[in-house]
């Protein structure tokens, strides 16, 4: 069976449908975008291009926090003033900006990449779990603050995270309630962070 002709040549067909693969842009939004694209000019599209180019080939995991970032370790890991003492475990490097933002918090982080989600087919073992207890093998770490997304995914990451922590002597806090029940961390404002981060408390067995 033939397929059906379309109005709109190939290569535009074609950005189309690859838009429509990210995250939140349904086939409306992949089509204006596409269209968008089409009338900008070429100069700022091969930036653009570039731009997307440059992440994937110089962007990586740091070896210690698992953040994203173009230096190995990053920034924040190699920073003389972080109170190393601390660690804020997050799910996505886009929650250590929103702390960051802040301005309440001064430690370091540990980036899991996701959150335990049965429904989604993701256990402990797709996430950066193995790489977060290897670094607390070591005496400077005194507090692990589990700022995973107050919804069903973040608390269950919580206390699996927590069992495992437990043994090794130090303290897990978690977010106090500033934050809104099934929201996420990326979109909370920076006050609601803020009392969120002073008014944690630490996880009860």
């Amino acid at each position: 069976m033939n397929e059906q002709p379309t109005a709109a040549p190939g290569p535009v067909v074609r950005l189309i449908e690859e838009f429509h693969k990210l995250p939140g842009v349904g086939p409306k939004s992949a089509q204006r975008l596409t269209y968008y694209l089409l009338r900008m000019p070429v100069a700022e599209a091969r930036a653009l291009a570039e731009a997307i180019l440059e992440v994937k080939e110089r962007i990586v995991f740091c070896a210690t926090c698992q953040n994203v970032t173009d230096t190995n370790p990053c920034r924040i890991c190699d920073g003389d003033r972080r109170d190393r003492s601390m660690v804020c475990v997050v799910e996505e490097p886009m929650d250590t900006l929103a702390v960051e933002r802040s301005g309440s918090y001064q430690g370091l982080y540990h980036v899991l990449h996701g959150a335990i989600s049965p429904m989604d087919g993701i256990g402990p073992e797709d996430l950066k779990i193995e790489e977060l207890l290897a670094r607390l093998r070591g005496d400077e770490v005194s507090e692990v603050i589990l700022a995973t997304n107050p919804n069903l995914e973040g608390e269950a990451t919580a206390m699996y995270l927590t069992r495992l922590l437990r043994p090794l002597g130090v303290k897990v806090t978690r977010l106090a309630r500033g934050l809104p029940m099934g929201g996420d961390l990326e979109y909370a404002d920076d006050v609601t962070l803020t009392r969120a981060m002073e008014g944690r408390q630490e996880v009860e067995q």
